[in-house]
């Protein structure tokens, strides 16, 4: 039997008040106190375009934004497009994470931009072309690739838009990997403790799981990317893999389908941050969302149908065609993709830059390019590049899937 949770007449009646009476709440984050890199006239707020407003434009309008509609978020390889796509659930991530700021009377502007750049530096083929990038990048430099750092990487340096510290802090810190019972935010003094902080993450991957928001408002994207994808990933499963809600287990405190699992936490989230500088669930529903989580990891993420073809396939494509677009730039091939599909498309954007993007060191121009590409593009470019390659990618269509 469906089991959802509501909030107690009491605690109902005090956020309605308060909603009601407006008041700010002392621990969102206000408007006047972002911080950027530069005082530029054209990024100073108004009444109708507040500093996170501003930055939710630049998000949307960044050139790679359109590019979450065919990045994999579990299940790579599927014209099917009922499978939910990076560009959802990014989506999803900042409803769920709004819905609890608003009753909590945190900053929902900052809560939105956080929200729909989290993701824009991620791979194609989620995180199995995440870990072959690394892969990569380690071997050529011995620096790291992490989506989430990467993602900074878009919106401050590939497309230096002057972003908010706080957006770009929510951004790195957001890992939906790593679950915590409690969020409490980690004062950041400037940037220069945060461009420190993100070097650290390219210099040793241990260091993401340090990373903790500044702000409330992070802490709630943070929270939001695992409801997000818990129960989501499970409807996708049904589609992709034939699985059931029978083949997840059953007796939880969050539930067992999507509609439970992210009300139930949303509920229990309010009821232990309401009013408070943190952002908590008790530790039943804790215990709850870690077994889901580590359900999930063994019926669908380590499934062999998700992993082979990616380890089989995708992760030699991507080291031959890294090493391909790597030669072509040193020897200053100009004919070639990472100089007529990167280099010239980045540069149209037409943002000032302290350097020409193409002084940018070689195995870092290759990283970022395949970084941005969509699953699809990915396997063209792969097929126009080695037209004779052993390596032939089927999807798996409507009618092929279990």
């Amino acid at each position: 039997m469906l089991k959802y949770e509501v909030l107690s007449p009491e605690l109902t009646k005090t956020i309605t008040e308060n909603l009601h009476n407006a008041p700010k709440f002392k621990y969102a984050f206000a408007d006047e106190n972002a911080i950027r890199r530069e005082n530029s006239p054209r990024d100073t707020a108004s009444v109708w375009r507040t500093a996170f407003i501003r930055d939710i434009d630049k998000i949307m309008h960044c050139p790679y934004f359109n590019r979450y509609a065919d990045k994999t978020q579990v299940f790579s390889l599927y014209k099917n497009d009922d499978i939910t796509r990076r560009g959802l659930h990014v989506q999803l991530v900042s409803r769920i994470a709004r819905t609890i700021g608003r009753t909590l009377g945190l900053n929902l502007d900052l809560i939105e931009a956080i929200s729909l750049g989290h993701d824009i530096g991620h791979t194609p083929f989620g995180h199995a072309g995440e870990r072959y990038l690394d892969a990569l990048l380690y071997d050529h430099t011995g620096r790291h690739f992490n989506h989430n750092i990467h993602s900074v990487r878009v919106l401050d340096s590939i497309f230096p838009y002057n972003l908010s510290l706080q957006t770009l802090d929510g951004i790195a810190c957001h890992n939906g990997e790593l679950e915590l019972s409690e969020y409490c935010p980690s004062l950041l003094s400037g940037f220069a403790e945060f461009d420190k902080k993100i070097e650290d993450c390219y210099l040793d991957s241990g260091n993401i799981k340090k990373l903790v928001p500044s702000t409330l408002e992070g802490c709630v994207v943070r929270i939001a990317d695992i409801i997000a994808y818990l129960g989501k990933d499970r409807q996708d499963a049904t589609k992709a893999l034939g699985l059931s809600e029978e083949h997840f287990f059953q007796d939880t405190a969050i539930g067992s389908i999507n509609a439970e699992i992210i009300n139930n936490l949303i509920v229990n989230i309010i009821k232990n941050s309401y009013g408070k500088p943190y952002i908590k669930m008790d530790s039943e529903h804790f215990r709850a969302l870690v077994q889901a989580k580590n359900d999930n990891y063994e019926k669908i993420y380590r499934n062999d149908a998700v992993e082979s073809v990616l380890h089989n396939h995708i992760r030699p494509m991507m080291n031959d065609m890294y090493e391909k677009l790597l030669t072509d730039f040193a020897e200053g091939n100009t004919t070639s993709p990472i100089f007529t599909h990167h280099i010239d498309y980045v540069n149209k954007a037409h943002y000032k830059r302290p350097f020409p993007y193409e002084e940018t060191e070689p195995n870092q121009i290759v990283t970022d390019y395949i970084a941005s590409m969509t699953d699809d593009y990915f396997i063209d470019l792969y097929a126009h590049l080695f037209p004779h390659s052993r390596h032939t990618i089927i999807y798996k269509g409507y009618f092929d899937i279990v």
